[in-house]
């Protein structure tokens, strides 16, 4: 019975992620934000810069932005959609309909965070891909159980934090100005737009690593560090387990605190008439 019961509980979810899945690519600018424009970026800065060697690195642009822009377009995937489309279907009473079903609460929940997961590897893979195809960037086998925990524990980490900031949104109008507002400062001061090395200033250093961001985006772009793959010897030493400690806090506070404040009745005062529109939810 158990078994079975098991077996139940892994196809709701199986069918939740493929809902979700479905939503998101009928979305298409959130596709585009998700996976090409940080795909932009990446093309922008070696044609304005050059694939050329970063000396006090002594590694190429490409080799230190395409797991950077990797690591932000995962962050997207998970972080920022997740905060702007549960905000927009929880006041569009969608969360409500769904919470007064047999299903159970955590399977929503699962399938959600899944589906981003799924979308964030996606947008990983396909800015490494480019990278290595168009800018030679070098992947080492070595440093692949250390890079799958990091990104693993990054998504579920900013996942977490997404729902928390979409439970603690006013409404779905502020959601998307309040992810990006909360991430984007982040990312500037994280070394994940601009070079992050040794010449940085350490207050700085210091407030961007209490944040997961950089954490994330540090031990994620080590993986792809020949000096530093080098360095830290076998596949056990890859690991950076006082980003990953970092990480897995904010995880833990996220999770925490999204389950204390999350809600699915629709805010007061923001009971609008649901849109008529390809992208909404039906239960």
């Amino acid at each position: 019975m158990r078994f079975e019961g098991a077996r139940q509980d892994v196809g709701l979810v199986w069918g939740q992620i493929r809902y979700q899945n479905t939503i998101f690519w009928r979305t298409p600018i959130a596709a585009f934000f998700t996976i090409v424009f940080p795909l932009m970026f990446l093309v922008i800065f070696t044609l304005v810069f050059g694939n050329e060697r970063i000396d006090e690195l002594g590694i190429t642009l490409g080799q230190y932005y395409a797991p950077a822009m990797a690591v932000f377009g995962a962050v997207s995937a998970t972080y920022t959609n997740i905060t702007i489309q549960t905000a927009i279907v929880r006041d569009e009473g969608i969360l409500k309909r769904v919470r007064g079903t047999p299903l159970p609460a955590w399977i929503y929940v699962a399938g959600r965070i899944a589906s981003a997961a799924y979308v964030a590897a996606i947008a990983a893979a396909v800015m490494l891909a480019v990278g290595v195809a168009a800018y030679g960037v070098k992947i080492f086998a070595v440093a692949a159980p250390a890079l799958g925990v990091t990104f693993l524990v990054g998504v579920m980490c900013f996942s977490a934090l997404g729902l928390l900031v979409a439970a603690l949104t006013p409404s779905s109008d502020a959601a998307p100005a309040i992810a990006n507002a909360t991430l984007l400062p982040l990312a500037f001061i994280s070394g994940i737009f601009f070079v992050s090395g040794p010449s940085e200033p350490a207050l700085l250093r210091a407030v961007a690593g209490a944040f997961p961001l950089r954490p994330f985006g540090l031990a994620f772009r080590d993986g792809f560090d020949p000096i530093e793959v080098a360095a830290r010897g076998g596949w056990g030493g890859q690991f950076h387990w006082v980003e990953l400690a970092i990480m897995a806090a904010w995880l833990v506070a996220g999770a925490s605190l999204a389950a204390r404040f999350f809600t699915w009745e629709p805010r007061r005062g923001d009971r609008r008439p649901r849109p008529r529109r390809q992208a909404r939810e039906e239960v």
